[in-house]
C-alpha cells in the first residue's frame, strides 16, 4: 500500500466510525459510568469512549496487523514510521456527558508521521466529515456535500472559536488570545471537535487552541485542509503532534492570527 489506497483507507475508516457508533449512542443522553482519568482535575472517560476505541482496536488488528494504533483512551506513541491509526472515541467527553451533541468521533491515520486522512463522525446527529489528499466532504442524514472553506480576509468579519478561554493556561497565551478574539467579529465556545468540521464546512473562519494531543487533532487536519484551508502550531509550524493549534479557512487569516499570537 506504498501508493495509499485512499478509497480503501476511507471505506475502512467509515467502518470504525459506523462502529464505533454502535458502540457509544445506547450510552448518550443514557445511564453510564463517568471516571476521572487525572487527579489533578476532571478529565472525564466513561463507558462509551472505552467500548469505541476498543471495538476501533480490534478492526484495526484484523484488517491492518502491521499498521500502529494511538488512542486516547488505550495508549500508544506517536510514530514517525509507517502507518499509524490515531484514534478518540469521544472528542468532547465533557459536552458527551452534558448531553451536548458537539462531540464527536475522531479517527486519523499518519503515514510516516504526516497526516493523510481523517473521518469526524457525529453519531447523535447522523453527521460524519472526511479528509484526504486533495478533498473533503461529509455526509449528513444521508446526503454527501463537498466541503469547502469560505473566503474571509480579515479579523472584521471572522467568526473565531475555541473549546475553553482557559486552555490557555499562562497570561501570555491568554493575552495571545484575547487580541485574536478583540479583532474577530463573533466568537463561539465549547465545540470541539465540531468547530472544526464548521471551519470546513465553510460557517466558522479560525479556531484557536491549546494544550492537544495527537488524537485531538490527527483525523480534523486533513479535513480542514482537504476543504481548502490549512492548520499549522502559533508559531506556523507543523501542528500534527498538537500543542498551540491554528486552523484557519482562508490564508489571509492565518498571516493575520499568527501575527496576534505571537509571544
Amino acid at each position: 500500500m506504498s501508493n495509499h489506497d485512499i478509497p480503501r483507507l476511507l471505506d475502512f475508516a467509515d467502518a470504525m466510525a459506523d462502529a464505533a457508533r454502535a458502540a457509544i449512542l445506547p450510552y448518550f443522553r443514557a445511564t453510564h459510568r463517568i471516571t476521572n482519568k487525572d487527579a489533578a482535575r476532571f478529565d472525564p472517560v466513561t463507558d462509551a469512549d472505552e467500548a469505541a476505541e476498543r471495538a476501533m482496536r480490534a478492526m484495526i488488528s484484523a484488517e491492518f496487523p502491521d499498521h500502529s494504533v494511538l488512542g486516547e483512551e488505550y495508549g500508544g506513541e506517536l510514530a514517525s514510521e509507517g502507518y499509524q491509526w490515531i484514534l478518540d472515541p469521544i472528542d468532547g467527553t465533557r459536552a458527551f456527558i452534558s448531553g451536548l451533541p458537539t462531540w464527536g468521533v475522531l479517527i486519523g491515520l499518519y503515514y510516516e508521521g504526516r497526516p493523510l486522512i481523517g473521518v469526524m463522525d457525529q453519531p447523535y446527529l447522523d453527521e460524519r466529515y472526511r479528509g484526504w489528499m486533495g478533498g473533503a466532504n461529509a455526509t449528513a442524514r444521508g446526503v454527501t456535500r463537498k466541503l469547502r472553506t469560505r473566503a474571509c480576509d480579515s479579523f472584521r468579519d471572522a467568526t473565531l472559536s475555541t473549546t475553553d478561554p482557559y486552555l490557555f493556561h499562562d497570561a501570555s497565551e491568554a493575552t495571545a488570545f484575547e487580541h485574536v478574539r478583540r479583532k474577530a467579529k463573533l466568537t463561539r465556545y465549547g465545540c470541539d471537535c465540531y468547530a472544526y468540521s464548521m471551519l470546513a464546512s465553510g460557517f466558522i473562519d479560525c479556531v484557536i487552541e491549546n494544550g492537544l494531543k495527537p488524537f485531538d487533532i490527527a483525523a480534523l487536519i486533513p479535513i480542514v485542509t482537504g476543504a481548502g484551508g490549512g492548520v499549522c502550531a502559533w508559531d506556523g509550524g507543523d501542528a500534527s503532534a498538537g500543542g498551540r493549534v491554528l486552523a484557519y479557512g482562508d490564508a489571509r487569516l492565518r498571516d493575520a492570527a499568527l501575527a496576534a499570537l505571537r509571544i
